[in-house]
């Protein structure tokens, strides 16, 4: 695999129409929303998990393409799994596990073999520490929140079900219950990729192809009827020239606008126009060497 060199800094648009994008658990499962300026909110880590998704639905057959953080995953037997896998052992032969933790240089050689089996660790990083102990990896690649261009309502629906749950509300004509949507929002943020942390997790150029991939395509792939449609819209990628960059990255994302040019209140896509220097973007992706 080819070793990243440049460094990347890059925009993501990506909409949602009647879903909720990342609801927030602590208020009901309502669309995070910043309370001050009504624009809609989608975490960083919501963002990642749909590339995890992707990924291992893409690539998750072949080896060094493992996700570490997936659905009922028991972390720390993930951890003991790759010291076996390496036949790291400590000073006495004895394998390394939970009750017997790595320690001085087989602590490096359990994040080495966590970053070569899993592309999720050495893309985002991770907390190793635990279990078996491999250390903790930065990852070259960082997410920033997403943010809605404009700001957005919440809308909740009530729905009912004719079943019920309970043989004793057997005779109750139907029960209800709650959605929540936001009608349209075209949100905004941004990302990062690091060549420095990306030699020390051996994040290749390869694997940076399969991110630019998952972030186009990632809502393809994680369809769900509370999450409506969603579709990446404009990824724009500021390329630079060296592994310290060429310029500042905000410099380079106030080089992308959005504008709204429709409606009022915005409902989808075309009430907007991106560009870039003033010039629109048509095309979902776009690299910009600078």
């Amino acid at each position: 695999m080819a070793k990243l060199e440049k460094r990347y800094d890059f925009v993501l648009y990506f909409d949602v129409k009647d879903g909720n994008p990342n609801g927030d658990p602590d208020a009901g499962n309502l669309p995070r929303i910043d309370a001050e300026t009504g624009n809609g909110i989608v975490t960083d880590v919501c963002l990642k998990r749909k590339i995890r998704n992707y990924v291992q639905i893409s690539k998750g057959a072949e080896a060094g393409y493992d996700i570490f953080v997936k659905e009922k995953a028991v972390l720390n037997k993930e951890i003991d799994d790759v010291f076996a896998e390496n036949n790291i052992t400590d000073s006495k032969g004895n394998a390394i596990t939970a009750k017997n933790p790595a320690k001085g240089e087989n602590v490096e050689k359990g994040r080495v073999g966590m970053c070569r089996k899993f592309y999720d660790i050495r893309t985002f990083g991770a907390v190793l520490s635990t279990g078996a102990n491999a250390g903790q990896v930065r990852g070259p690649v960082q997410l920033t929140f997403a943010r809605s261009v404009e700001p957005v309502v919440s809308f909740e629906h009530s729905i009912t079900r004719m079943a019920v749950t309970k043989e004793e509300d057997i005779d109750k004509e139907r029960t209800m219950g709650r959605k929540y949507t936001v009608p349209y929002g075209l949100y905004k943020a941004y990302g990062f990729v690091s060549p420095h942390f990306a030699s020390s997790t051996g994040f290749s150029t390869e694997d940076l192809d399969l991110l630019w991939e998952a972030l186009v395509q990632m809502f393809e792939y994680d369809r769900s009827a509370a999450r409506g449609l969603m579709t990446t819209r404009r990824l724009v990628i500021f390329e630079h020239q060296t592994a310290l960059g060429s310029k500042p990255a905000d410099e380079l994302f106030n080089r992308v606008k959005c504008e709204h040019t429709g409606n009022t209140p915005a409902r989808d896509f075309s009430d907007y126009t991106i560009t870039l220097d003033g010039n629109p973007l048509s095309e979902v992706k776009k690299i910009v060497t600078v």
